[in-house]
This record gives C-alpha cells, sequence and structure tokens, in this order.
C-alpha cells in the first residue's frame, strides 16, 4: 500500500490497473487471434487463469468478501453483554469498568490465559454505546439532537477555557483561564482573562460582561457544575450552591439552569463550548505577547467590538446588529456593582508579609504585627489600613510564591543596608524594572565613596524620594548628580524636583571647571525676594525650587529677632497690688 493513501483509493487504483489489463490482453488476441494463453500470460506477468477470466469478461471479477474473522473473545462476548445491560440499571459510580470485567472473566470464567486486556476493551469500547442505543430504541427514544429557538435578551451560556499566553518578559507560555459569556440570541460575546477559575474570577468576569452588554438576561443562565457556584451535585438538576453565588445572583437578579454532568450536559449550552476553542484559534494563535493581565484584558475588549461585524454559521445578520435589537430588552443593571473580592484579616509578620491562601506579599515595614484588611479579587489583591490603600499586588496563583516590594523594607534597610544585596525585593525590583541601571550605577559610586554600608544607606534616602517624586523624575536627579562626580542625596532631591515641576534644567559644569559646593542654607534677602505667593525668585526673576524635606535634618538658621519685652506683665503686676490696698 502507498503511504499516505487509505484501503479505499488503493482499491480504486488495483481495480482500475486490472481494468486496463484485461483491456490490453483482449486487445492481443483481438489483434492476433492465434496467440496462446501461456504467451499472453507470460506477456503481461499474470497466470493463465487471469487470462482467461480477461478473455471471457472485459470486468474484472470482484474478490469474495472474507468471512469474519474467528476470535477468542467469541465464548465470552454473551457474558460481557450481560454486564453492559445490567450497567444501565446500575447506579452510575458503581457501574463496571474495563478492568473490572477482565478481572471477573478471569476469576469466573477462566480466560485468564486466553485474552488479553487491549481485547477486551476494545470491544468494551465498542458494544457500551451499542447496548445503550438498544435500550433507548426499545423505549421509543433515538439519540440526536433538536435544534432549539432562543428568544432575544432571554438566555445567556458561561464556561472557562485554558489559553496561553507570553506574560511580561518570561519566555515561556503561560497558562490563563478564559471567561467567555455568550448571548444565546445574537452570539454577543465577552471574554476576559483571570489567573485561576476561583469564585472571585467567576463573578468578576459575569460583572464586566453584564457592564459591557449593558444589561442581564431575563431568564436564565446555563452553566455546567462549576465550583465557585455549585457546592455539592445532587440527583438530576438539583445542585446545593454557595451562599455568596446566590447572593451575586439575586443582586443581578437572574437565574441559573445547571446543565447535566459528563457529555450530555455539554450539549446543552453547545455554543459557549465552542465558543472558546472558537475564540482561541482565531485571535490568541500565535501566543500573544503582554506585559500584564490588565492589557491582555483591552485586547479582548477590543476583539469583542470587532467580532460585531462576525456573521454566526446558519445567521443571517452580523452580531452586531442582532446585538442592537437584543440589547433594550436586557433586564437593567443594579445601581452598584457587587464587590466580588473576598475579605481577610491577616496579621503582618515580622518579615513585613501577610499571607493570603498560602501565598505572601509584602506591606509597609511599619504595619509588623498589626492586623490589617486585604481584598482578594480574580486577578489582583489589594492591602487597607482602615479605608487607606498601602499595598496593591498581582494576585498570586502558585502556593508559596511571594510578592515583595522593595518600597515596602526601605525603613529596615536603614538599620540593616546589608540585607539589601541578597534580599528578594531587591531581586524582583531588578526583574519588573523597577531598579535600573541608574540605580545601579549610583549605588557602586555611593560604595566607592563612603563604603558599604553608609553608601547602601544614601542609596536608600535616595530610593525613599520615589514615594514623593515620579519615577522618571528621581532618576533624572540622580543621573545630574552622577554627572558633576556628586552622590549627595540632598542634590538628587533638588534635581528631582526641578525636573518633576518643569523648571529650568540645571546647568552641569564640566569636569575641567568643577563645580563649587552645593549651598543648601536659607537665601538671604539680598539674594532672593518673596512674591506674593510665597515663592522665592532669584535675581534673573527665575522660580527657584522650593524647599525639599529631607530625612537628614539641616541645622535651623540663628533667630535674629529681639527678644521679647515684659512691660506689659509688670503693669498688669502692679495694677493687681494697687486694687488689693
Amino acid at each position: 500500500m502507498v503511504f499516505g493513501v487509505d484501503q479505499r483509493s488503493c482499491r480504486e487504483a488495483e481495480l482500475s490497473s486490472r481494468v486496463e489489463l484485461f483491456e490490453r490482453i483482449r486487445r492481443d488476441r483481438r489483434l492476433d487471434p492465434l496467440v496462446s494463453q501461456r504467451m499472453l500470460a507470460k506477456r503481461y506477468h499474470v497466470s493463465r487463469k487471469t487470462v482467461r477470466a480477461a478473455l471471457a469478461s472485459a470486468v474484472p471479477p470482484t474478490p469474495g468478501k472474507r468471512g469474519p474473522r474467528v476470535s477468542a473473545l467469541d465464548p465470552a462476548k454473551p457474558w460481557i453483554d450481560a454486564m453492559l445491560v445490567e450497567d444501565l440499571r446500575a447506579p452510575r459510580k458503581q457501574r463496571h469498568t474495563i478492568r473490572r470485567i477482565f478481572e471477573r472473566l478471569c476469576q469466573e470464567y477462566g480466560f485468564a490465559d486466553r485474552v488479553s486486556y487491549s481485547t477486551v476493551q476494545n470491544y468494551v469500547n465498542l458494544r457500551r454505546p451499542q447496548i445503550a442505543a438498544e435500550r433507548a430504541a426499545k423505549h421509543g427514544v433515538l439519540p440526536g439532537m433538536v435544534p432549539q429557538l432562543h428568544e432575544p435578551a432571554a438566555e445567556a451560556e458561561v464556561d472557562f477555557c485554558d489559553a496561553w499566553i507570553r506574560l511580561a518578559d518570561n519566555p515561556e507560555p503561560v497558562r490563563i483561564h478564559l471567561f467567555s459569556l455568550r448571548l444565546s440570541y445574537s452570539g454577543k460575546a465577552i471574554h476576559r482573562g483571570f489567573v485561576s477559575e476561583s469564585q472571585q474570577a467567576f463573578m468578576e468576569g459575569h460583572v464586566e460582561a453584564f457592564r459591557v452588554l449593558g444589561g442581564v438576561p431575563t431568564r436564565h443562565i446555563r452553566y455546567d457544575n462549576l465550583k465557585p457556584a455549585v457546592h455539592r451535585i445532587c440527583f438530576g438538576r438539583t445542585r446545593i450552591e454557595s451562599q455568596t453565588w446566590v447572593t451575586f445572583r439575586s443582586h443581578y437578579g437572574f437565574d441559573a439552569f445547571y446543565c447535566l454532568p459528563g457529555k450530555e450536559g455539554a450539549h446543552e449550552k453547545g455554543g459557549v463550548e465552542n465558543e472558546g476553542g472558537r475564540f482561541r484559534r482565531a485571535w490568541l494563535t500565535p501566543v500573544p505577547q503582554v506585559a500584564s493581565l490588565a492589557e491582555l484584558n483591552e485586547r479582548l475588549a477590543a476583539i469583542d467590538e470587532r467580532e460585531n461585524a462576525r456573521i454566526v454559521n446558519g445567521k443571517h445578520h452580523p452580531v452586531g446588529v442582532d446585538f442592537a435589537a437584543e440589547a433594550p430588552l436586557l433586564a437593567p443593571l443594579p445601581d452598584e456593582d457587587f464587590e466580588c473580592g473576598v475579605t481577610l484579616t491577616p496579621t503582618v509578620n515580622k518579615n513585613s508579609r501577610v499571607t493570603v491562601r498560602q501565598c505572601y506579599y509584602s506591606v509597609p515595614a511599619r504595619f509588623i504585627g498589626r492586623k490589617l484588611r486585604v481584598l482578594l479579587r480574580a486577578n489582583e489583591m489589594l492591602v487597607f489600613d482602615g479605608r487607606t490603600l498601602v499595598a496593591r499586588h498581582p494576585r498570586i496563583n502558585r502556593k508559596f510564591d511571594y510578592r515583595d516590594d522593595l518600597d515596602h523594607f526601605l525603613e529596615i534597610l536603614l538599620g540593616k543596608p546589608g540585607a539589601l544585596a541578597g534580599s528578594t525585593a531587591l531581586a524582583q525590583a531588578r526583574k519588573d524594572g523597577s531598579f535600573t541601571a541608574v540605580h545601579e550605577q549610583f549605588w557602586e559610586a555611593a560604595k566607592t565613596a563612603h563604603g558599604p554600608a553608609h553608601g547602601t544607606r544614601i542609596l536608600i534616602e535616595v530610593l525613599l524620594l520615589h514615594r514623593h517624586r515620579p519615577a522618571d523624575a528621581v532618576i533624572a536627579g540622580i543621573q545630574a548628580a552622577l554627572e558633576v562626580g556628586s552622590v549627595n542625596p540632598e542634590l538628587v532631591a533638588i534635581e528631582a524636583r526641578k525636573a518633576a515641576g518643569g523648571l529650568h534644567p540645571p546647568v552641569h559644569p564640566t569636569l575641567a571647571q568643577p563645580s563649587p559646593p552645593l549651598d543648601i542654607s536659607p537665601p538671604d534677602e539680598d539674594d532672593a525676594d518673596v512674591d506674593a505667593d510665597g515663592g522665592l525668585h532669584g535675581d534673573d526673576d527665575r522660580p527657584m525650587a522650593e524647599v525639599i524635606e529631607l530625612r537628614t535634618r539641616l541645622p535651623l538658621p540663628p533667630d535674629r529677632r529681639p527678644p521679647p519685652s515684659v512691660d506689659q506683665y509688670d503693669q498688669l503686676l502692679s495694677h493687681h497690688r494697687t486694687s488689693r490696698r
């Protein structure tokens, strides 16, 4: 058989060649009636039986069908069929597996050395659906599907599917969970990516979909038995739902329709079952490169808008046209969105971290030993002190992983500067790019000028400026200080203030003309004037940088005011004595 050609094609090719062979044999006999069958057989390398058949008929005879192949499993087939029929009346979790059928054949019927497991497996996989179909046919039931008519704005379907993206600078694809909500009438679908299939992701996907659609389906939404919604599966379609999910449904005012478990239930929401794979092949191939899940969801939102021009198979109008007729019929949204995050109150441990779902997140060091309020959402984790947001991290999905922010440890590192070099926070800051090559250069210059410990403390003083100034302004201040050969944090603060406030750029002297030492004393009255707003102006009438408050306290200027007079107090004392006399 030729590789790549199926058996039927080979048979057709063989039949065609035999027809041509018969035609040539008959043609040679017609041109030379005296040629013998032996000569024709020798000429075409066939038997004389084939020559006689060709001379008798131009149509080659069809090969006879082979009889059924005898199998060693034939005596056991009635017993296997009886087990499969018995399974139709047994509970779903107490039916025969293929392994159990094979064990019974070996133990009860003596087939231990007569058949293999694979032979039994092939027969059971063939007969099990046949026996189920035969029983359904006896009751007048035939397998198949019935086309459905969906009313506008009445129904929707929801499901998760897996997808892969390249996140940030990670070259390896990362698996995410793609949430899909699809309206049954128009086919309008909303897609969002999450790090997990948690209850928070499940509900946030609904909130985002309802917001984009501008309403809620009026009848129900179809689901399979997802863990975020279903706490326990009972008989039939009865489900015990989680209390948070019930509250969410009550808030938005819609009912849930739970499909049957297994493949039968998948057919009950076939639209969204196919939607995930279709969307993944159409828009996420090749694997997209994104900086964050927020960027991915922005792309997905734009793709959902572009798909309004798509025509679903079997429809006459694009998705956007049908949705425009469906949108006004959706139930209105409530006045406020439902808060899908879960609230926790962990205690900050000694390493300035909180433990949330067996993952570790850093918080500012001043909260060590205190309990903080954590709001855990689908893709992020927020930490509050009262109503003040003190930390924000992307949600971690892998157990015992961590997320550290270098800014949260700066007060600790002031007392332990040697711990900075090997800290996880510094490694993470280098990885995400917040600790740049400019910071590295300043750190090396500070350690060279003042030693490792004091140089690291100088770097920490500069890193504290990031709390009050934009990152690009602080980096510009560091570069300005390095250009004049200085690692003074006060100079960095002033230059960062100029860069952030849009003041005139500093004039950096060349190395041949070193700059004079920085004068940080208060300006005299002759050198600067005070305007109506209280700001300082120099001789060239250009605004000067405001005073920067640093952690290093500067000496106070001398007090030139005259001492206060107490003459009025003496008069009061003398008046008091006169009145008493």
